[in-house]
């Protein structure tokens, strides 16, 4: 890959269409900026030659099964040999995945593109791009991270990262006929609406009882069981304090709530507010050997905090490193996964905040 320039800040890529940075395309976390811009753009970039340059990227990123692979950076500057080698990638169909934000961000960028320039190639893309999250749903309305793989944990259902709570934000905008997706036909619009529900049921069905009660979720859930599973070492079966609090935001969002949701977010609410943990915030150090590190402190007159992950049965935080052993302590674990992974996080006090509006409302 090249290295390239676009010019300007995030503010003149929206204004002006241009980006903001030398990027070097080889940085693996490169595609982040593209998952993370793509959607702010303003719709007069969309109908600049900049936009259609990138829509050609994505058009050809688009694997046969109709999705796209993961982290890729789809402004990049393709020579003749990378274009050949991604469309030799084309037919490998378990790299399509809804995992960091893929095909969802390239869905919603194709149909921007269409409606500022009507081509026919982005609207059929989007509609294949749609029909490959239709088809990928389970029967029990989840989505695994990656399909059509066959095994591993890619194929349970994943809420990690936001993966189907994207996947159902968007099938959302689709049945709603939101903009972007207003050319959409009546067959597409209905299968989304009819996805939609059945996702929104899988969260229902997911969510975790603890001696009894209405809790949270875990990162992953067993496509078949619908039990909370593990994923990679460090990722054990637990309660998540990180990737429940947007479904029960979804949750909170639908009109007119059955019992049965409202049941769901009364349990959730109640879930955050007793598992805040209070007194303590991070610290950031420089260790011995010169690297940033940080360290878990008391605190007095800080805001509450929720751990990633909760032990199961007790509801304890835990930890863990690439050994997936259990431990209790931050400070338990390698320097590696302590700094390389989010253990600990604020959301939980969205939730209680909007909580309180959703209440006022019913």
């Amino acid at each position: 890959m090249k290295k390239l320039v676009f010019t300007m800040t995030l503010f003149a890529f929206c204004t002006m269409h241009t980006f903001a940075q030398e990027v070097n395309y080889k940085d693996k976390h490169q595609y982040k900026d593209w998952v993370r811009l793509a959607p702010k753009l303003d719709d007069a970039f969309f109908s600049t030659q900049e936009a259609v340059r990138i829509a050609e990227n994505v058009l050809l990123y688009q694997q046969i099964t109709g999705g796209w692979p993961k982290n890729i950076y789809m402004p990049a500057e393709l020579n003749k040999a990378e274009q050949k080698a991604v469309i030799a990638a084309k037919k490998d169909i378990n790299e399509s995945t809804i995992d960091n934000s893929a095909t969802t961000t390239e869905i919603q960028y194709l149909a921007r593109t269409y409606q500022a320039t009507k081509d026919n190639r982005y609207k059929d893309a989007v509609i294949r791009g749609l029909e490959y999250l239709f088809k990928a749903q389970y029967a029990n309305g989840g989505w695994p991270q990656f399909y059509p793989r066959p095994k591993g944990y890619y194929i349970e259902i994943t809420y990690n990262d936001n993966a189907m709570y994207n996947v159902l934000q968007l099938l959302r905008k689709v049945y709603e006929k939101q903009a972007p997706y207003t050319f959409l036909p009546d067959t597409i619009v209905e299968k989304a609406h009819t996805a939609f529900d059945k996702g929104i049921d899988c969260i229902l069905k997911t969510q975790v009882k603890q001696n009894g009660k209405l809790t949270v979720w875990c990162a992953q859930h067993d496509h078949v069981t619908l039990l909370p599973i593990k994923a990679r070492a460090y990722e054990l079966p637990s309660l998540s304090g990180q990737e429940s609090d947007n479904l029960i935001l979804l949750l909170m969002s639908i009109p007119n709530p059955s019992e049965e949701i409202k049941n769901a977010i009364e349990g959730a609410v109640t879930w955050f507010k007793e598992s805040a943990i209070k007194g303590l915030t991070e610290e950031n150090f420089t260790d011995s050997k010169g690297r940033k590190d940080f360290r878990m402190v008391p605190c007095t007159d800080c805001p509450p905090i929720w751990a990633r992950f909760y032990d199961l049965e007790s509801n304890r935080p835990f930890f863990c490193d690439r050994d997936g052993m259990k431990v209790y302590s931050i400070s338990e674990i390698g320097y590696e996964r302590r700094n390389g992974y989010s253990w600990y996080n604020d959301d939980g006090a969205k939730v209680i905040r909007e909580y309180e509006k959703w209440k006022k409302k019913l």
